[in-house]
């Protein structure tokens, strides 16, 4: 073979790797960026991780309050796929300034939650901030609560967890939840008494909703159009539970009585979260402590 083809082949196969290693940089690109038609997707550096990964606190944006003040919005995102992370409050799981803990998750389960608590802080708030912090598998990771233009948010978005009704694909995403005919459900706890291992709990809540159901039989974002529900969840504790049913149906669309059975594997004090969502997507969150020697 001649000089002149040995470098052709070289030149060649030089050209097939770098099209390859293009191709395979925009694949991933596409995937963490997604398009104008698909949602973004959650893949860190292209590998889905099942476990070892830690937790990062996500601002969410803030909420103009009917009395003056505003509401700053908090939600995470843990990296794992598979994992629930638990952050005890404390030096690795904080919110400064003011006392550690603010009213933050300690129970963190696998990829997005949106919108998990709100800190309200005064009028005159300004251009101060408030930094929620988490440390996890030797990372340090911080939220900064700030009332910049960009970061602003309506309680219409956040009771609809960013879904899109009627008026938003309208382009009127910015009308308070007063001038939305669907309104969010309520919910209301029945006392729950302390647990003794081994042992369980029944929770049963009263969820009471207008039945207002959009056209075209949902939200638009993906969680209305299933029927009124309640979604429960770990929100702080120091071990997994177990929920059954996890996800209770309402009775009617207006709402009714419904339960679910959860289980203890350790003492300790934990917070149950119940999650109301109606048909049109409209979400309430409501929470009970429960004591578990």
């Amino acid at each position: 073979m001649s000089a002149f083809t040995r470098t052709r082949v070289r030149w060649e196969i030089c050209g097939l790797v770098c099209v390859l290693v293009a191709a395979s940089a925009a694949t991933i690109v596409r995937g963490q960026l997604g398009s104008r038609n698909a949602p973004i997707r959650d893949t860190d550096d292209g590998i889905k991780y099942a476990r070892g990964q830690n937790v990062v606190p996500v601002f969410e944006g803030w909420v103009a309050n009917p009395d003056g003040t505003f509401s700053l919005v908090f939600g995470s995102w843990n990296r794992n796929w598979e994992e629930t992370m638990f952050i005890p409050i404390g030096p690795d799981n904080h919110i400064d300034p003011g006392p550690a803990d603010q009213g933050q998750p300690t129970v963190f389960t696998p990829r997005r939650e949106k919108d998990l608590f709100e800190i309200v802080v005064p009028k005159d708030f300004g251009k101060k901030e408030v930094v929620w912090t988490l440390n996890s598998r030797g990372k340090t990771e911080k939220a900064y609560g700030t009332l910049v233009k960009e970061e602003v948010l309506t309680r219409h978005m956040i009771l609809t967890a960013g879904s899109l009704n009627e008026a938003a694909v309208a382009g009127n995403d910015d009308q308070g939840d007063e001038k939305d005919r669907n309104q969010p459900p309520t919910v209301a706890f029945d006392p729950v008494q302390p647990v003794t291992l081994p042992g369980h709990a029944t929770l049963n809540v009263a969820v009471t909703d207008d039945g207002y159901r959009q056209r075209g039989g949902g939200g638009g974002g993906g969680r209305g159009g299933r029927g009124l529900r309640v979604e429960w969840m770990l929100y702080r504790g120091p071990a997994l539970v177990a929920f059954e049913p996890r996800i209770s149906p309402a009775p009617a669309p207006t709402g009714g009585k419904v339960s679910t059975t959860v289980s203890f594997t350790a003492p300790g004090t934990y917070v149950l979260r119940a999650k109301a969502i109606d048909v049109g997507g409209m979400e309430i969150n409501k929470d009970v402590t429960v004591s578990v020697k």
